[in-house]
Parts: structure tokens; C-alpha cells; sequence
């Protein structure tokens, strides 16, 4: 458990505060690229606590400023997207996507008063979907290593979704290997060949057996966490039989991501973003090794479950997460549907909006969590004391090893050595993976 001070310290992220200054050294994502489509190119964001404005200008050019204009304060989400940049319908003036004033139409003729006011303004970059904000101090650093920033946008699908709670609760949910055994229980087995788009629908890598019975068979995992330079590396082991031992690879990609495997060939990268405090949004790449992601299958399962635009889940607390206690009893573990993402909504919104770890009693299999939170605990020091966190910020070709999110089956006794052969095999076989190195 932690003490509310520790709690505190861990879950607020506003400007400012511990938390919010060591989120703010990390990329975060801001928008996915297709809610800039349209006619009018401007979305509203709210990030860590910050009411901001998205916009393209008319080169295509994404620029991030605060959401008030710094003349009088009117609200630039109504702004004109005209000669270059986003005007303000107050007054006229006019900012680029660096948040320059180029024109103040109602000022003097000849006056340079534009020369000496800027509208706060952060940079961006855009990646396969995903518009992501670097709200730190400085230059921002290269985006890590990591697979889905390597992969084609052919191999590539983004989305994201809403969740009613603090960001950590939900990060915690992800780097919990043992819940899946329960909380994505499924008392029937579907047709691995029919789970595409969809987690732990598949079929395990050599053997006959669909992820699902793997999960339900088998729900007392050896764990195994092991700290690098990204943040923590998840095994998940699940002996099958005396020969056989499920292996299973996920990652923490500090401070507030995690990557698991979703196919054999396809594996999951997903951020959990403050809005603020008590709410968080979750950006998801889906990257494949093997072939071309299919895109409009992934998009079509998705919006059986989520709203667009809005991307507002469409069940959750107001109707019961969906629960049916005949379900409960005869086909699902939650009694919330066949979808994944229900499940750990219900999981991460039930304990409140930010939860209470003042009364939480950690087992063996919250291994990865304990760490993480120390993990975190160091950074926010670091932070406080003038240093730039280590974790996670190497890239650009310094030898950062990318994560591996794998499912593997180990006959050799050496499981840590089957994760490793089977990455290497399965970089091998892709068309665009082959010359990364292992995690």
C-alpha cells in the first residue's frame, strides 16, 4: 500500500507538480491525425491538466498552442484558419503552429507590437495516426526505439478510448500479467481463425491451443520482472506440461505505456494520458510484423464498442458495465461481454476516480507494480533535483534496445532463451523488422 502523501505525489500531474513536471519529459500523445480530417482542421485537447488547441494550417502543418489567446483570453478553438496560421475571431491576430504573431490587424499601422507577444505553443509530431506533444522544458528529445515508431504505416493502426479515472490506475492494469487468467476469463473457446482485431482471440505459436484456454487452464503464472533501460520486462510463465511452459513477454515502457503482445504477429503499444487528474484517454498502436495491417477490420471492432467522434466507450458505469449474471454464470468471468476493453474499464474506473492505495494489499503477482511505483517514486525526485529522467528517453541510435512483446512456447527448460530465439525468428520473417535488435 502506499500512504496518501505517496499517493498524492503519484497521481496528480498538473503543471507544477511532481508527477505532471516528470510526464511532461516524455512525448505524450495529444490526438489521433484523423481528428484534424474535415473541412476545419481544429480539436480541442485537454492534456495534463491543460486546455490546449490542435490545428493544421494550410500547408498541413500540426501546431499545438494554449487554447486562450494571449491578448484578451477568447477561446482559439473557434479561431479562422486562414493566411498561415490560426486567428483569433476577437480581434484578428494571427499564430502560427510555433505560436508567433504574424498580424494584428487592429493595432497601428507599421506597429511591431506582434514582434514582442508569442501565444504559448508546443512542439508536435505526427506518427502513423498519432499527433504527439512534447510539454516539457527544452528541446524535446527523439522519440525511443520502439517498434511501432520503426514500422511502415502499412503495419500500423492507431485508436484511443476514454476512461473515467487517474492515468496510474490504469497503466497498473496493463502490467498485471495474472488478471488476465480472470478478468478476460472465458468459459468457451471461439475459433482462433475468427479473432482477428481482437486480444487473446488467437491460437498460442505452436501448439493447438487457443489463448483463451491457455488463460483459463492455467491461472497461476510464475512471474518474472526484470528492470532495463526502457522500465520493466514482464515473463508470465504458465507450465502447460512437463515439457511445455507458455512464456509470455510484456513490457512497461516507463512512465506511462505499456506493450504486449496481441498475435503472434502483432503486438500492442498503449498509452494511458492524463486529461487531468480524475480522467485519462488510452492511444493504442497496433503494429504487425508480417503482413499489412487490415485497418478498416481493426477500425470496424472498435466501433462496436466506441463512439466516433468522441471515442466515449459505449457502456460503463451508468448501465453496469453491460453485467449480466446469467453470463456471469455460463460464459464470461465478468459477466461484461466478450470485449477485452470492458473488462479492465470496469477493473480500473470501480475503485474511483483516483484510487485509494492507503488500503490495497500487494501480493507476489503485483511484482511489476511494486516496481514500477519505486520506479516512479525515483524519477519524481530526479525531477525535483534538476535531472532529466534516464528511462525511456534513450533513442535516436544510441543502442536502445527495443522492447519484445512475444507469446513463445519454452520445451527446452530455458524459457528465457525460447522468448529470444522466437523474437529473432519472427524478425526475421518481416519485411521491415528484420535489422532492429532485440530487447
Amino acid at each position: 500500500m502506499l500512504s496518501a502523501e505517496k499517493n498524492k505525489l503519484v497521481t496528480e500531474t498538473g503543471r507544477g507538480t511532481p508527477a505532471g513536471d516528470l510526464l511532461r519529459r516524455y512525448w505524450q500523445p495529444a490526438a489521433l491525425s484523423e481528428e484534424l480530417e474535415g473541412e476545419r482542421p481544429i480539436a480541442e485537447v485537454r492534456l495534463l491538466g491543460e486546455d490546449l488547441v490542435l490545428f493544421r494550417d494550410q500547408s498541413g502543418r500540426p501546431g499545438l498552442l494554449a487554447r486562450h489567446c494571449c491578448h484578451r483570453g477568447a477561446d482559439l478553438c473557434y479561431g479562422r484558419l486562414e493566411d498561415g496560421g490560426l486567428r483569433c475571431p476577437f480581434h484578428g491576430w494571427l499564430y502560427d503552429v510555433d505560436g508567433k504573431c504574424l498580424e494584428q490587424p487592429a493595432e497601428p499601422e507599421g506597429s511591431n507590437f506582434h514582434n514582442e507577444v508569442r501565444q504559448p505553443a508546443y512542439p508536435v509530431r505526427e506518427h502513423n495516426g498519432i499527433i504527439f506533444a512534447w510539454l516539457g522544458p527544452g528541446d524535446p528529445p527523439p522519440f525511443p526505439d520502439y517498434d511501432c515508431f520503426a514500422a511502415p504505416d502499412s503495419h500500423s493502426f492507431a485508436f484511443k478510448g476514454y476512461l473515467d479515472c487517474n492515468w496510474l490506475q490504469a497503466v497498473e492494469v496493463g502490467i498485471d500479467p495474472a488478471h488476465a487468467s480472470y478478468l478476460h476469463r472465458f468459459f468457451e473457446d471461439e475459433d482462433p481463425a475468427e479473432g482477428y482485431a481482437r486480444q487473446f482471440r488467437g491460437e498460442v505459436a505452436e501448439t493447438n491451443m487457443p489463448v483463451t484456454r491457455v488463460l483459463r487452464e492455467f491461472s497461476r503464472p510464475e512471474i518474472d520482472v526484470e528492470t532495463t533501460a526502457y522500465g520493466l520486462r514482464l515473463a508470465a510463465l504458465r507450465r502447460l506440461d512437463e515439457l511445455s511452459t507458455h512464456v509470455r513477454i510484456t513490457n512497461l515502457a516507463f512512465p506511462n505505456a505499456f506493450i504486449i503482445p496481441m498475435s503472434k504477429d502483432m503486438v500492442i503499444t498503449q498509452w494511458h494520458v492524463p486529461i487531468d487528474d480524475t480522467r485519462n484517454w488510452w492511444y493504442a498502436f497496433f503494429t504487425s510484423y508480417r503482413d499489412p495491417v487490415d485497418k478498416q477490420a481493426m477500425r470496424d471492432h472498435r466501433l462496436e464498442h466506441f463512439t466516433v467522434p468522441g471515442y466515449m466507450p459505449k457502456v460503463g458505469k451508468a448501465d453496469n458495465y453491460g453485467f449480466d449474471p446469467k453470463e456471469q454464470q455460463e460464459q464470461t468471468y465478468t459477466g461484461m461481454g466478450f470485449d477485452i476493453n470492458v473488462h479492465d474499464q470496469w477493473a480500473v474506473e470501480s475503485p474511483g476516480p483516483i484510487q485509494d492505495r492507503t488500503r490495497e494489499h500487494l501480493g507476489f503477482t503485483d511484482k511489476a507494480i511494486i516496481a514500477n511505483r519505486k520506479m516512479l517514486m525515483r524519477a519524481i525526485a530526479a525531477v525535483e533535483n534538476g535531472d532529466d529522467p534516464k528511462l525511456g528517453r534513450n533513442g535516436g541510435g544510441n543502442g536502445f534496445v527495443r522492447p519484445v512483446a512475444i507469446d513463445a512456447i519454452d520445451r527446452s527448460d530455458d524459457w528465457q532463451a525460447c522468448w529470444q530465439q522466437s523474437e529473432k525468428k519472427r524478425r526475421e520473417t518481416s519485411p521491415w523488422a528484420s535489422q532492429t535488435p532485440l530487447g
